[in-house]
């Protein structure tokens, strides 16, 4: 029996040489490529990028010789790229889309397969849909000429390695220049320079190597980067940038008195900070430290994007400069898709994932941290102090997510259960409003909330919790758990 291939927040993942196999990844090349020619755009050809996993290389070369079987010229991205770039580069070709294969922070012997389309965003649920039906088809061996497939015994079936470049359309290159003359017209380099900063970078092995580096040391800025060399294990670790995992960056920020340190994740499209206290600066503290940024010092304005997981600080900020907020499910792809149709000015998730207006519509970690090193420049000032200003005129929310692990059978007991529930009062606070756009969530009427969410694919819930103490967001996470009955 075929293995199903199906496509979760940001792609299909799997183990490497067991789900993540060359004839798979094959099979969803073709797939891709049949959903391009469908759309009648093959023509205009398709970039791949990679990260630094195990057999990124021989990944790469077999999706762009599909594509090629299919009639699709290949932008091939020299190197690894991070997945921001790899994605601008469908800008910069005019191309149908792009192939990043990347696991982003997944465990090492994890690969990923994306699919950006032409808008250079996330793909949208309508588009990995028509390509897991194609997966479908050619799983069950329809006919390939039924939607548009060339068979696979093309006149380039045999061909391996540097050979495909040779035979095939495929153009070989690095968008790394361009990418650089383009953040440089986002963000204020100047002020970067002029601000004799001290930055510690920790791209964590992956493809975000060299670009931090390069962009803020042509700024004038002191630059000291570690695990900056290729490394498929990603050091024993994951390359997930979280509170955790950067106690080694935030050590080196500490003792070389930086004013800053800044993190990537496996593919460059999640951020990192340390200030230069130590302190690790969550996204949820990020995002609204931005927004007032771009609102009160950029003199932008425009609405606010965030999933329903993210913090409503943001709320709090546009509301004073009379902005909208749009609210989405979980899935950056609904944030870039906010972007593009709703003109806002920023998009972000409590997960680590930001673009802001004249940007491409995808997470850029890259961007994440030159905006920081931006403030720091500008204000002069920690992001700590900066951010207790935010606090002192709009007031401070506490944010947690908790993952209660259950059993498949409770699981659905407490789905049926999410259906009705609807409980008048938490905490001793009147629930005002419940949002079922990704969950359940209920508003309490303090601006307090409780976001219910389950995992699509384990016996798992999360609970999202935001309060005005750290006494309320535990009794808020207590009851929840008690009238749900998740221990």
């Amino acid at each position: 029996m075929s293995h199903k291939i199906s496509f979760g927040t940001d792609g299909w993942r799997g183990i490497i040489a067991k789900d993540f196999t060359f004839d798979n990844v094959k099979l969803v090349a073709r797939a891709v490529a049949a959903y391009i020619n469908e759309e009648g755009i093959g023509k205009r050809g398709i970039v791949i990028g990679r990260d630094n996993r195990f057999l990124a290389e021989e990944f790469a070369e077999t999706v762009a010789r599909e594509f090629n079987q299919q009639g699709i010229p290949v932008y091939m991205c020299c190197g690894a790229t991070p997945t921001p770039v790899t994605a601008y580069a469908i800008k910069l070709h005019q191309a149908a889309g792009a192939v990043m294969l990347t696991a982003s922070h997944n465990p090492p012997p994890y690969n990923g397969f994306k699919f950006i389309p032409e808008t250079a965003g996330p793909a949208l649920p309508h588009i990995t849909k028509k390509i897991e039906e194609n997966i479908a088809k050619l799983q069950a061996g329809e006919p390939c000429d039924i939607y548009g497939l060339i068979p696979p015994e093309g006149r380039y079936g045999n061909l391996v390695g540097e050979e495909i470049y040779a035979a095939c359309s495929c153009t070989m290159e690095k968008p790394f220049d361009q990418y650089v003359e383009h953040i440089a017209k986002i963000i204020d380099l100047e002020t970067i320079g002029k601000a004799d900063l001290k930055i510690i970078i920790d791209p964590m092995y992956g493809a975000g190597i060299g670009y931090l580096e390069h962009i803020l040391g042509n700024a004038d800025a002191e630059v000291e980067v570690f695990h900056n060399q290729r490394d498929p294990l990603f050091g024993g670790t994951l390359p997930e940038p979280t509170g955790k995992s950067l106690e080694e960056l935030k050590q080196r920020v500490i003792t070389g008195k930086a004013n800053l340190g800044l993190a990537l994740d496996g593919d460059a499209d999640r951020f990192g900070i340390i200030d230069a206290n130590g302190e690790y600066i969550t996204p949820n503290q990020f995002l609204p430290l931005l927004y007032y940024h771009l609102l009160a010092v950029k003199r932008w304005r425009g609405p606010v994007a965030r999933t329903v997981a993210t913090t409503h600080l943001l709320d709090r900020i546009a509301n004073k400069y009379s902005q909208q907020v749009h609210e989405s499910p979980v899935g950056f792809k609904y944030i870039g898709q906010n972007l593009l149709e709703k003109e806002c000015i920023l998009g972000g998730e409590e997960s680590g994932g930001l673009s802001i207006k004249g940007h491409i519509p995808e997470k850029d970690g890259i961007l994440a941290g030159l905006l920081a090193a931006e403030m720091v420049a500008h204000h002069g000032k920690g992001l700590t102090e900066l951010l207790s200003q935010i606090y002192e005129e709009f007031g401070r929310l506490y944010s947690e997510r908790l993952d209660i692990h259950t059993t498949p059978e409770l699981k659905e007991t407490i789905l049926e259960q999410l259906k009705e529930f609807c409980p008048t009062e938490l905490d001793g606070q009147k629930i005002v409003d419940k949002i079922t756009l990704d969950g359940v969530k209920l508003v309490l009427a303090d601006g307090a909330w409780v976001l219910i969410r389950p995992s699509g694919t384990e016996p798992l819930f999360r609970i999202y919790t935001e309060a005005n103490s750290l006494e309320q967001k535990e009794k808020l996470q207590q009851e929840v758990k008690s009238l749900l009955k998740l221990s």
